[in-house]
């Protein structure tokens, strides 16, 4: 898209694109197998990976903003660096307000906070979106490209938690009484928490986006 159709309208078609995208054919996740480090590592419970998709789109926004603002001032030879330094401010600033407002959760994503700066998602957006487009579009496609991973954080954690703990964001949906130690029949499934499981979830949301896109690879 260029700068030209972005600055159509506010919310033109050509916006309501980038937003839809990369929830759908173009996800970050599935199509481009991007974030898949810590769509595995924080997926065991629903409420840490609803709060690293709200991070990380939060920063991919902001960072798409303010490269698209500084990108004719950025000299070539160092923008990568100039980007590393506006993402890591970014991703400290999240850092420290989770650890101010929700320090429980900060905990549980121990060191994956910090690896947001190494998302590719973020880095990609501003290479291929942010650095040739407006601000407002870039911000745009941010949050697009932000909703799109988080969708997949949440699906398989739903997923993970409800089946390997029997919760969904810490409360028993499960009922006690269904377990086997109880005189039921249900047991949890242990492996499901395990991260090799998320793999295949992640696999599995991919086959089955796939499999109703058959076009989606030569798009």
């Amino acid at each position: 898209m260029s700068e030209a159709k972005g600055k159509q309208s506010w919310f033109g078609a050509a916006h309501r694109k980038l937003l839809a995208e990369p929830i759908g054919i173009k996800n970050p996740v599935t199509v481009l197998v991007l974030g898949i480090c810590s769509a595995l590592a924080v997926t065991a419970k629903l409420q840490p990976a609803v709060v690293m998709a709200v991070s990380v789109t939060a920063v991919t926004a902001v960072s798409n903003l303010v490269l698209s603002l500084l990108r004719r001032t950025i000299p070539n030879r160092i923008r990568i660096i100039v980007q590393l330094i506006i993402v890591a401010a970014l991703v400290t600033v999240v850092s420290e307000v989770l650890k101010a407002f929700a320090y429980d959760v900060s905990k549980q994503l121990s060191v994956f906070v910090g690896l947001i700066i190494t998302n590719c998602i973020i880095m990609g957006r501003i290479e291929a979106f942010a650095l040739g487009n407006g601000p407002w579009a870039s911000f745009i496609d941010g949050i697009g490209n932000g909703l799109g991973y988080g969708m997949i954080l949440v699906i398989v954690a739903f997923f993970r938690e409800l089946l390997g703990s029997g919760t969904l964001w810490g409360y028993r949906v499960i009922p006690e009484g269904l377990y086997a130690a109880n005189g039921g029949f249900y047991e949890n499934n242990g492996l499901v928490i395990m991260p090799p499981m998320a793999l295949i979830f992640v696999g599995a949301i991919i086959w089955i986006q796939r499999k109703r896109n058959k076009n989606l690879m030569e798009e």
